[in-house]
């Protein structure tokens, strides 16, 4: 006897196609940035635009759209509720752009990103200039197909691609809270004497031990993902299958251990989503502005504590033997030292935000008309200069710094400050649930702490709302204050600050 398939049953299973299409076009992008011979970029952006084209079809088509009508809603229980939901904005999204964009946008990027590449060794901005000036004029015609019917602006069309039902005046009101308290914090910071730095030499092998063994301790699951090496590190993937990428200097170890952290971060809220809602809407993670606040949560509150740093100074030494430092103490002031510099991945907590900052301000006057292409790399050494007192001379140290705009990611930077705020948030939280924190940091115990996370936020996938979200798991509304609190708690004392 043949049972009978429900309509929703039909809908899943028409979607869950297409979402494994998806999958497989975002491991071909880790792919070209991890194992990809360079000699295959062409054959990859043709692969890339076909698979493209092909998932946009599916979502678009009248199968889909008539099984979406064909739904019950009052019949629908509340998680089948939030994926029929899902669906329904995707497939509203996926109708408003033609698919002969779709795979103009996935070719130009692909074909942008390895010139990038090029661009960022050579420093050259104009070598680049004609790709993103390409990227970013087809992401403006993305942007207005998708606010047809609405009163969005360009930038929250597309803001709405990472950080869903939040608005650029949202952003703007935190933000415009976050900066002031920074700025003035940094003056005083860079008034005192500069911290002992990390210096010597660290052997790669021994940097890849040590990366491995720390994704193991913040309980990464390496039976479902893997570590390589990129330009610029990043984690790709969810549900049975997450992986990361990260960098390596030997001169510079700290590099290496806080983009894995970083990483883990990100990969740790696909691992533990629920297994029920893989192949589902709601089986990866809600936003990129939570899951940069797992991402960092885990780098800055957890791995840059004093407490885990005691233990990762005792890792050091059993790594590379003495390294300079007295003690754990002065390891600590290390990890955490406040230097002004160029690059945005390298940055302390404090100035961190600051680099995002202008990235947002940049990407708001291109998609505004206040600022052109051509001007970009001049207009971002400008404002540089406004607000970090250095003059860039190498574009890798400016414009081209950063991998996103080379993939279309207009409107992805600040979900990487809205996530430090959102982890603001969520540290206070964890600090009033875990008593011991602390104590298990010091022996390098992140049970409790990545549990708290898996069972606050991650194992919900995309079943609420960024925001709900994470105000459920902290039980108060979001704002910037104990994000600025623990980074003026956590500066005054390390330097003396009255």
């Amino acid at each position: 006897m043949n049972k009978t398939v429900s309509p929703f049953d039909e809908l899943f299973e028409f979607n869950k196609i297409t979402l494994a299409l998806k999958k497989v076009i975002e491991r071909n992008s880790w792919d070209q940035e991890a194992i990809m011979p360079t000699g295959a970029i062409e054959d990859r952006a043709e692969e890339q635009a076909s698979l493209m084209i092909i998932a946009h079809k599916r979502q678009t088509s009248g199968e889909f759209s008539d099984l979406v009508d064909s739904i019950e809603p009052e019949k629908l229980s509340k998680i089948e509720l939030r994926q029929l939901k899902l669906m329904k904005k995707d497939l509203t999204r996926a109708l408003k752009v033609p698919t002969e964009l779709v795979g103009a946008l996935a070719k130009e990027t692909t074909l942008a990103h390895s010139v990038w590449v090029n661009a960022r060794k050579n420093n050259n901005f104009q070598q680049f200039l004609p790709h993103f000036s390409k990227v970013l004029e087809l992401r403006k015609e993305e942007a207005d197909a998708i606010r047809q019917g609405s009163s969005l602006s360009r930038y929250d069309a597309l803001l709405q691609d990472y950080e869903p039902d939040v608005k650029s005046d949202y952003i703007d009101k935190i933000f415009n809270s976050l900066r002031p308290a920074l700025v003035d914090l940094r003056s005083r910071v860079l008034d005192q004497p500069p911290a002992q730095e990390i210096t010597g030499f660290f052997p790669l092998d021994k940097q890849r031990q040590l990366c491995n063994e720390i994704a193991h301790t913040f309980t990464y699951d390496f039976s479902r993902g893997r570590i390589d090496t990129a330009v610029h590190p990043f984690c790709s993937g969810s549900g049975n299958d997450v992986r990361i990428t990260t960098r390596f200097d030997e001169n510079d170890p700290l590099g290496s251990i806080y983009s894995t952290i970083h990483e883990v971060g990100h990969a740790l809220y696909e691992q533990n989503i629920e297994k029920k809602y893989n192949f589902s809407n709601i089986g990866r993670g809600v936003s990129m502005g939570v899951h940069e606040s797992q991402s960092r949560i885990l780098e800055n509150q957890l791995g840059r504590s004093e407490a885990f740093t005691s233990w990762l100074f005792h890792k050091f030494t059993h790594y590379f033997g003495d390294i300079g430092f007295k003690n754990s103490t002065s390891f600590y002031k290390a990890v955490n030292a406040v230097k002004n510099g160029f690059i945005r991945t390298e940055s302390d907590e404090l100035q961190y935000n600051l680099h995002v900052l202008l990235r947002y301000r940049l990407e708001r006057w291109l998609f505004d008309g206040d600022l052109i292409a051509g001007d970009l790399e001049s207009v971002w050494n400008e404002e540089f200069q406004k607000d970090f007192g250095l003059v860039i001379k190498y574009p890798s140290d400016g414009v081209l710094q950063d991998v996103h705009w080379s993939e279309g990611l207009f409107g992805y930077f600040p979900t990487y400050s809205l996530g430090n705020v959102y982890a603001g948030c969520l540290f206070e939280a964890m600090q009033g649930h875990l008593p011991e924190l602390d104590q298990n940091l010091n022996s390098g115990n992140l049970t409790e702490a990545t549990g708290w996370l898996a069972n606050s936020v991650h194992k919900h996938g995309s079943l609420y709302s960024p925001v709900d979200l994470i105000q459920r798991a902290c039980g108060f509304d979001i704002t910037a204050k104990p994000l600025i609190s623990y980074i003026e708690k956590k500066y005054s004392s390390m330097y003396g600050l009255t």
